[in-house]
């Protein structure tokens, strides 16, 4: 007998399943998610209150589960910061130098900082003319500085005051403000919780921004602005909870691709040396990102990375089967990505003839993850927010692409067609974009693109829809609704309660608006 919520009675169970009775009484028939309807249960909570954090791995805590596409007309710094302060991650596409992305990466870490652990400083026998040349070099949007010697111990502090083009010829020691005339605090007396220590520090000593960090011997521990301190308490206060790591950082993810010799082994050289600087960029976790996962080549790189560096986060895809899973699982990553050929600028199953519906495929792959112990993500086909409900009935996130290549935030320029604005939208595996960079992902050399290949996706555009605040605010209210219908107050018990029934043809008609004719309202 199926296992049933205890507030459903006798004959529902003889009409909406389980997963575990649902799936396999629909073969060999694989289901997506228009296919399938979730039975309504008794709720003791409203939507509002329904918790939708997840966790990606050990380390890795989102607000909300969604993470945005790893392609290269969605995700580069500009949304990864908007999905982190929305509760979510994005991961930012490989099209660019290697480089190049991990610059987008640090864009993102130092967006809002609350503990900088490791604060830009200067010495004092520098003159403001180094300073500036500074600033200059590395595109700095501040210019005060703590000041240390050459042990790292507190020695003043710079203020952009003085960093002016009028005192490059003075030396630092000149004109900063010296150790005497600072109150600092103690890196013992923070606690838990560096941002109220902080809070404390400058209600006890107004007119002070800036919280120098030091340890008993005087050396630099870190720094909090008081700027920073007020953005991250409205945080709080407000409706969306930003996802931070563990230095109230953002959180971000960047994406990988097999990069070979040419006798076709990975260049693992290469590949470590990026990672490595991404990982001192403090990186919350990386996408080893291909068409078709379950390889040797994957595997390979997957455990190569996995080796040497043991405690980050790694994403791997992607792959629409049990053995695709355990063969990741196996090699290390924390969390699959499931999916292939349900995008919406995605060719995979015209052109090579494969892939899974997307429904089934994370059934499939679930059963596997939860005997394994690591997540999955379900990459793909998501049109709408009762898709990601029925998507998380199996999966710890989802990925979108379509429902953000639309927002301001996204890459690429805005376009004007017969009235409507619009941007460009394109598959990773389409012509243009494997030209870009991404032909490894569909197993193409880099020059393949040039020449004639098949290409798994197609370029299209995306009508502006507005911020990743109005289009994430949609979908994360649809998910809290489907929640409250299943009376799931987190995603945990979302699985749990889950019951499936099959929709016809004519139930998906009925489903969406009919035999009316809609009505839309402007703002004016």
């Amino acid at each position: 007998m199926t296992k049933v919520a205890t507030n459903a009675t006798a004959l529902d169970a003889d009409f909406y399943l389980a997963a575990d009775a649902f799936f396999p009484a629909s073969r060999p028939i694989a289901l997506t998610f228009d296919d399938v309807s979730l039975a309504t249960l008794h709720s003791e909570i409203l939507p509002k209150q329904a918790d939708t954090a997840t966790t990606l791995s050990d380390s890795l805590r989102l607000q909300i589960p969604v993470i945005s596409a790893d392609m290269d007309t969605v995700t580069e710094s500009r949304m990864a910061i908007a999905m982190a302060l929305n509760g979510g991650l994005g991961l930012i596409h490989y099209n660019m130098p290697p480089k190049d992305q991990v610059k987008e990466v640090a864009r993102v870490k130092r967006h809002i900082h609350g503990l900088i652990q490791d604060p830009i400083t200067v010495t004092s026998d520098v003159l403001i003319g180094d300073v500036l040349a500074i600033i200059e070099q590395k595109r700095f949007s501040f210019s005060t500085f703590p000041v240390v010697d050459s042990d790292g111990r507190l020695a003043g502090l710079l203020s952009g005051n003085v960093v002016k083009d009028r005192y490059k010829s003075k030396r630092v020691a000149d004109v900063m403000t010296p150790r005497s005339a600072l109150i600092t605090e103690l890196d013992s007396t923070l606690g838990a919780d560096p941002i109220k220590a902080a809070d404390r520090f400058f209600d006890a000593h107004v007119g002070i921004n800036k919280m120098l960090v030091v340890d008993r011997d005087d050396r630099l521990r870190g720094l909090v602005t008081i700027s920073d301190v007020e953005k991250i308490n409205s945080e709080t206060k407000a409706r969306r909870k930003p996802a931070r790591d563990a230095q109230f950082r953002l959180v971000v993810g960047a994406a990988l691709s097999p990069v070979r010799l040419p006798s076709g082994a990975l260049d693992r050289d290469k590949i470590l040396t990026h990672v490595g600087h991404l990982v001192e960029e403090q990186i919350d976790a990386v996408a080893i990102s291909t068409a078709h996962a379950h390889t040797s080549g994957v595997g390979d790189m997957v455990r190569l990375v996995r080796d040497a560096f043991p405690d980050l986060t790694i994403i791997a895809g992607n792959v629409t089967s049990g053995a695709g899973v355990e063969f990741l699982a196996e090699r290390g990553a924390n969390a699959i990505k499931i999916g292939q050929g349900p995008g919406s600028i995605c060719t995979t199953r015209i052109v090579a003839g494969v892939g899974i519906p997307q429904l089934t495929a994370l059934y499939v792959a679930s059963r596997s993850a939860a005997a394994r112990g690591v997540r999955i993500i379900a990459d793909g086909g998501i049109t709408k927010s009762g898709d990601i409900v029925k998507a998380l009935t199996l999966a710890d996130a989802v990925i979108c692409g379509s429902l953000l290549a639309g927002c301001r935030e996204a890459p690429g320029e805005i376009m004007e067609i017969s009235g409507k604005l619009y941007k460009q939208y394109r598959g990773m595996g389409s012509l243009a974009a494997m030209k870009a960079g991404s032909a490894a992902r569909y197993g193409h050399d880099k020059n393949d693109a040039t020449r004639k290949v098949a290409a798994e996706g197609i370029e299209a555009l995306k009508e502006v829809s507005g911020s990743v605040d109005d289009v994430l605010g949609v979908l994360i209210g649809g998910v809290q609704s489907g929640m409250g219908y299943l009376g799931a107050a987190n995603l945990a018990a979302l699985r749990d309660h889950a019951r499936y029934i099959r929709v016809s043809p004519a139930g998906q008609k009925e489903a969406a608006p009919h035999d009316v004719v809609e009505v839309s309202t402007r703002k004016n």
